[in-house]
């Protein structure tokens, strides 16, 4: 294999997610025509060779059977899917990515890809992610794993694991990282019109999908508000006067509606709109923990510990945007 090329072996079969293929094939396609040398191939192998069919219905041509796959391989990685779960029976799928796995420098998953990693052996003792939705499912079956459901991905080893489906272009963003830096990934990802290089770290839970959204209008019309407005008094006895009930009433209605508590919704509310202006801006950090209604540096330091286990200050320098 050539020393300035990296191959990349990315593993389909019947009802798999078309997104888990596309996204990180898009982005190493596309970090090879930056790099302006032949960075990566992307080759993709199921089963057998032929067409298989995506959730969906969309078909794809894989060129190569997995028997076929020659060896070595830079990054080998498996696409998940629905149709993970009429896999995890097949021994020939199983020890096939056993066999690869032994030949490439690094294995990685997206989504829950993981499932076929852990039926083939090659997650045991080790962390990793999955989509949050099937995460104990996961736990359950392996129980010598630890599932963390929350990160976007999980690097141990020479082993890494995305989240679902969109995650699974912020794993390849962070193979990319790893192997040419990061000034090619956030070039990469801008090229992909897509959100910029997240860390690992980051939950997979965004205000939006922390918070169910509420049937009645006038939470509906609240949550908006408080997005739209982190600066402003978001306290519960505010919140509660514009949506015309008692603080008592207002929490519990908010919480059984959203499963999620007003104070707690708020945080997590203005913590994604400080992430946006750190992304977006070059205002100090004093002045953006004041808009978006953190008040002091001190609360956004703690508050995005919290949510992305990453300082403001490191999370600017590594994913502020360098658009005009």
């Amino acid at each position: 294999m050539d020393a300035m090329q990296r191959r990349v072996v990315i593993v389909i079969y019947e009802g798999f997610q078309l997104l888990d293929l596309a996204g990180p094939a898009d982005v190493f396609t596309t970090a090879s025509l930056l790099t302006g040398d032949p960075g990566y191939t992307v080759d993709v192998a199921a089963p057998q060779a032929g067409e298989v069919t995506a959730l969906g219905g969309v078909t794809v041509t894989a060129r190569t059977a997995l028997a076929d796959v020659p060896t070595p391989i830079d990054t080998l990685m498996v696409a998940g899917g629905l149709g993970t779960r009429h896999h995890l029976d097949d021994p020939d799928l199983t020890s096939h990515l056993t066999r690869l796995a032994a030949a490439s420098r690094r294995v990685t998953s997206v989504c829950s890809g993981a499932f076929l990693l852990a039926e083939s052996g090659l997650l045991t003792g080790k962390r990793c992610t999955t989509h949050w939705l099937v995460a104990d499912q996961m736990a359950t079956r392996y129980p010598g794993i630890y599932v963390d459901p929350d990160p976007i991905y999980v690097k141990d080893g020479d082993t890494w694991t995305s989240a679902g489906v969109t995650a699974g272009i912020d794993l390849a963003l962070a193979l990319v990282a790893e192997d040419h830096g990061h000034a090619l990934a956030r070039d990469v990802a801008s090229g992909l019109v897509v959100y910029l290089h997240r860390p690992g770290g980051q939950s997979q839970f965004s205000t939006p999908l922390h918070a169910a959204t509420p049937p009645t209008e006038t939470l509906r019309d609240l949550q908006a508000y408080i997005d739209a407005n982190p600066g402003e008094d978001l306290s519960v006895p505010a919140l509660a006067r514009r949506a015309g009930m008692s603080d008592r009433h207002f929490s519990r209605v908010f919480t059984q509606q959203t499963g999620i508590s007003p104070g707690r919704y708020v945080e997590r509310s203005r913590a994604d709109a400080a992430r946006r202006l750190l992304e977006t801006t070059t205002h100090p950090l004093p002045t953006i923990a004041r808009t978006t209604g953190l008040g002091a540096p001190e609360t956004l330091y703690r508050i995005f510990r919290r949510h992305w286990r990453i300082s403001p200050g490191d999370y600017r320098r590594r994913f502020q945007s360098k658009e005009p």
